[in-house]
């Protein structure tokens, strides 16, 4: 089982989990980081990283978060690996607390 990005990472985009991932495994969106579920080693390092508390085992994740398991496997097919550390996103801290943020999730792949 794989570690997942949940919706509290969506606007926000911190990016301290994917400095210390062993195996590359993190993926950038616009405004949201996925995990390969295929490159994961369910190593669970990055989960104390994440500054939104946005990352979850799978087997841990709350119901209302269950889907992100599917969106984390899909988006992973699309977005570029992110190896190294990058600012978040400009108004990340105002986004962090906010519940419900599904719906401001943008999935197009980042322009290379």
């Amino acid at each position: 089982m794989a570690y997942v990005v949940t919706e509290n990472c969506i606007r926000c985009r911190y990016t301290d989990c994917v400095e210390v991932c062993p195996t590359d495994c993190f993926r950038a969106g616009p405004n949201f980081l996925v995990i390969d579920p295929d490159e994961c080693i369910d190593c669970g390092v990055c989960v104390p990283e994440c500054p939104a508390d946005a990352i979850s085992s799978e087997e841990d994740l709350a119901d209302s978060q269950r889907s992100f398991v599917e969106l984390n496997a899909s988006l992973a097919k699309q977005w570029p690996v992110i190896i190294s550390r990058q600012a978040p996103l400009p108004d990340a801290d105002d986004w962090k607390a906010i519940r419900d943020k599904l719906q401001h999730l943008v999935t197009e792949p980042v322009a290379g």
